[in-house]
């Protein structure tokens, strides 16, 4: 899930080049962001704790991985999808019909390579055991074409004013729309039923992909950033704190000095949601959307719930991870620098490879390996996802699963350059 981070001179089809904005690196990096790629692999290690242990607890309570993870690490894996994304597209507004349609396919074949791979493991994967992410990050690839066009400042004013009307679209549509099925999505579902299916992926679903647009602006607008600059990130990690811990205090303040718990509670009363049902969304989150009984429902910023301050707040959350690991970057005394490259070096090189690693711990939650109690059996995974990382990045550089994605982008791109089978400068 991390495409090459290396900035090229072609949005698409350019062999390596000199970077744009020179980043950080540490020894066999290969021109990688090592900040991001410690906040990817942040995220990849949330995404396992919410699918192996306990997010909320008999009462519906949530624990400490709910009050972490639960909600955080997929939101910091769709912003680290733009950044992506900016990366493959040479950190710069892509320009020129060409360039936008080599771009465009390189996007769509990998989103083509990990929605398939996705359909896969939903396949074989209840959503019970995990809810698989990749279907939807696929149709964010997608959803990243156009956005690609846009100069940054209209790509920051487009996710703050989708953040806020995309949601209320969602309340809007889905109270005419069938309830979700909430199963992973498979290949069986594709050929049977492909209208609900991407209905599922881009409103209904775990992760509808349309209200997540603003993740994917914001992140695709932070890789175009001066990530090397200590100062940005500092102001990145103080600024997603602020927005996020304002994000909270605005949804507690609409839910209780306004009323609004009030009336979710009478209006959830009348359509027959259980009151402790009501209690579990609002402490450990939804299923990737709320009831659309009263609007009242977009001042929740619960888990889950793909509301205007529940994105507010992930985001925010999302970019101060993101500012702390770039700050570490930016490590200037040679001791603090060499113990910060020592300690994250294994988070790094897991989260080079998320593709590879996600695939093989959802695979494992399938496997007759999977023999422990939940803490054992986080803690046994965490430990060989950092050392397959390390030895995988040390050996053969890329992950399996990266790679194919990549050559597919790659070849998908090559397809549309003006001469076929040249190799650009």
């Amino acid at each position: 899930m991390s495409p090459t981070e290396t900035p090229v001179r072609d949005p698409a089809t350019a062999t390596p080049g000199r970077a744009r904005h020179a980043a950080p690196l540490v020894p066999g990096s290969r021109g990688r962001v090592v900040g991001i790629d410690a906040a990817r692999g942040l995220a990849l290690l949330g995404m396992m704790a919410v699918h192996a242990l306990y997010v909320s607890d008999a009462a519906g309570a949530p624990t400490w991985v709910g009050r972490i993870a639960s909600g955080n690490a997929a939101a910091l894996f769709a912003v680290l999808a733009g950044v992506g994304v900016a990366f493959m597209t040479g950190r710069t507004r892509v320009t020129g019909a060409g360039p936008a349609r080599r771009a465009g396919a390189a996007l769509v074949a990998r989103a083509g390579v990990i929605g398939l791979l996705g359909l896969v493991l939903g396949s074989v994967t209840e959503a019970e055991v995990a809810a698989v992410i990749l279907p939807a990050y696929a149709v964010l690839f997608v959803l990243a074409v156009p956005l690609v066009l846009l100069p940054t400042p209209l790509l920051v004013g487009g996710a703050v004013l989708g953040a806020a009307g995309l949601p209320a679209l969602s309340h809007l549509v889905r109270a005419g729309m069938p309830p979700p099925a909430l199963a992973n999505p498979s290949l069986g579902r594709l050929v049977t039923d492909p209208t609900g299916l991407l209905r599922e992926l881009l409103v209904t679903g775990t992760y509808p992909a349309l209200t997540w647009i603003p993740y994917l602006a914001i992140g695709l607008a932070l890789g175009r950033a001066h990530l090397r600059s200590p100062r940005f990130a500092a102001g990145l990690a103080a600024g997603g704190a602020a927005l996020a811990a304002a994000a909270s205090g605005a949804s507690a303040f609409l839910l209780g000095p306004c009323g609004g718990l009030a009336t979710l509670s009478a209006t959830s009363a009348a359509a027959g949601l259980d009151p402790a049902d009501l209690r579990e969304i609002l402490a450990s989150g939804a299923d990737g959307t709320t009831p659309t009984t009263t609007w009242w429902w977009l001042a929740v910023d619960a888990p889950h719930t793909s509301t205007p301050l529940d994105l507010a707040r992930t985001t925010g959350i999302a970019l101060a991870v993101v500012g702390v690991m770039l700050c570490l970057d930016a490590a200037q005394r040679p001791s603090l620098r060499a113990a910060v490259t020592v300690l994250r070096a294994p988070l790094a090189a897991a989260g080079a490879m998320t593709l590879t690693l996600y695939t093989a711990h959802v695979l494992f939650l399938n496997s007759p390996f999977d023999v422990y109690a939940p803490v054992p059996g986080y803690i046994v995974q965490v430990v060989a996802v950092l050392l397959l990382g390390l030895a995988w990045r040390a050996t053969a550089g890329r992950g399996p699963l990266e790679t194919v994605a990549s050559a597919a982008g790659a070849r998908a791109a090559r397809a549309l350059s003006p001469e076929r089978g040249s190799t650009p400068p």
